[in-house]
């Protein structure tokens, strides 16, 4: 698909709902767990390079399109040449809010171009909004309001252990192991809070929510929480880990 472009068969407010969810989760995924790559690709040396997401869920550091006017609307430009001038953390920051920008560009082109209503406009902003943006997945402050949301319960139902197979079932057995005996109604609602609470957990990777059937892993470092499969961490390989780190944080570490 040239520049992230191509042609596109998308015709509903869901369709392209999942293109946007496509390319933004390979967007997330250049600036966290392949920002090494990502970081070397961006060579300030190069020509103007722009951050293209694609449907399929990977990412690509390229030239811009060369038609005029261009199939798609194009990414910010040059996002190499700030790479050397600022904090990385901040460089990355400022790509996460460009991306953002750029992956509502494209869904709101497809909406004018397939001809969508008010009513499928407003379905389609909705479906976009219920997802944080790229800019709070890569800067952690998806993760800081999903704290804010289970203050109440945060501290007492984050389980202990670095790794979640995640199952209901698991989870139950352990809630009621450390319920003390007799107390049916209080282990209940722990269980209910609990639920609640890894509801509103957001993988740091991908930026979805997490599913009972999913195994997660969180970093001993940032303590952000990741799909096993989004960093390649399956369960057998945890139980070996004394000390997990993230892509993220490891990349952090060889570079300093």
């Amino acid at each position: 698909m040239e520049g992230g472009g191509g042609a596109h068969s998308s015709r509903t407010a869901e369709e392209v709902f999942r293109d946007f969810r496509g390319r933004r989760a390979g967007m997330i995924k250049a600036l966290t767990t392949d920002v090494e790559k990502f970081y070397q690709l961006c060579d300030p040396e190069k020509e103007n390079l722009c951050l293209y997401g694609l449907p399929n869920e990977t990412w690509e550091v390229t030239l811009p399109a060369e038609e005029v006017p261009p199939e798609l609307p194009e990414p910010a430009l040059g996002i190499n040449f700030a790479r050397d001038g600022m904090e990385e953390k901040d460089w990355l920051a400022l790509v996460a809010v460009h991306s953002d920008a750029w992956l509502l560009a494209v869904a709101f082109y497809f909406g004018a171009r397939f001809g969508f209503d008010k009513e499928s406009r407003r379905r389609l902003f909705n479906m976009i909004n219920n997802l944080p943006t790229i800019f709070e997945v890569v800067t952690g402050t998806a993760k800081k309001q999903s704290k804010e949301k289970t203050s109440n319960s945060s501290s007492k139902n984050k389980p202990n252990s670095k790794m979640q197979s995640r199952p209901v079932e698991s989870q139950t057995r352990a809630s009621k192991m450390h319920s003390p005996k007799g107390d049916e109604d209080s282990g209940a609602d722990e269980e209910e809070e609990e639920e609640e609470d890894h509801e509103n957990t957001l993988c740091g990777a991908c930026g979805d929510n997490y599913a009972n059937d999913e195994f997660w892993i969180c970093c001993d470092m940032c303590e952000r929480w990741f799909h096993g499969k989004c960093v390649r961490i399956t369960p057998a390989r945890a139980e070996h880990i004394k000390q997990y780190k993230c892509p993220s944080c490891s990349n952090k570490r060889a570079r300093v």
